[in-house]
């Protein structure tokens, strides 16, 4: 279960509990995101973005709206890491750009997978401006996923910058992979793979991982 956990509930929470058409009300973490979760499950069940042909169109809606909802620029800093303090504003958000690209190919295109399982929301914690917000992803043989959203509050809204699936983190398990090839490639090299070979490392990051200490 461990495996079908990350990768289902990566697909399906990431995506469908974070990517969320349309503006975000002020408030409380736990309520943003299950606002969020609300909405997306309802732009997966459209009979209009499900009919053949539309694949691409839904896809292009998914990426729009999680361009809203995740903070790519502090989540591409924490999966860069060290090596994040050394790049020049224009590196830092073309890295951001292919830090999101890569996660839209390791998981948007998993959006099929979602049948229906259930988001438990289990409490947040609030520490100034970060949050994290605890759900538990209830699958439909009644398999329960732990699954832990952080979150940064940029004005008076909240957004993502990391997801932990039984507990593993997903920043955490690309910067294991990132700093990997920076010491053996440079940073030029990552950012080369990330352009041209992108699927090898969203394969790779999809499905490797580390618990946290």
């Amino acid at each position: 279960m461990r495996r079908h956990g990350i990768g289902l509930g990566v697909a399906v929470v990431v995506v469908a509990g974070l990517l969320a058409g349309g503006p975000v009300e002020a408030g409380a973490p736990t309520d943003q995101l299950r606002g969020a979760a609300d909405r997306v499950v309802k732009l997966l069940q459209d009979p209009e973005l499900g009919k053949p042909g539309k694949a691409a169109e839904r896809r292009k809606q998914l990426r729009a709206v999680a361009d809203e909802i995740f903070d790519w620029q502090e989540a591409a800093k924490r999966a860069l890491g060290r090596h994040w303090r050394e790049r020049t504003p224009a590196e830092r958000e073309e890295f951001a750009k292919l830090f999101a690209d890569l996660l839209e190919r390791a998981y948007v295109g998993k959006i099929e997978l979602y049948s229906g399982e259930r988001i438990r929301y289990e409490g947040e914690r609030v520490e100034g401006d970060h949050a994290m917000v605890k759900t538990i992803l209830v699958t439909k043989s009644n398999t329960e996923v732990p699954i832990d959203y952080r979150m940064l509050k940029e004005g008076d809204r909240w957004r993502v910058y990391d997801v932990t699936v039984e507990g593993i983190s997903l920043v955490s398990n690309y910067r294991t992979q990132f700093n990997r090839i920076v010491q053996q490639s440079g940073y030029d090299g990552l950012v080369e793979k990330l352009r041209a070979r992108p699927d090898e490392l969203a394969v790779e990051g999809s499905a490797q991982g580390k618990k946290k200490p």
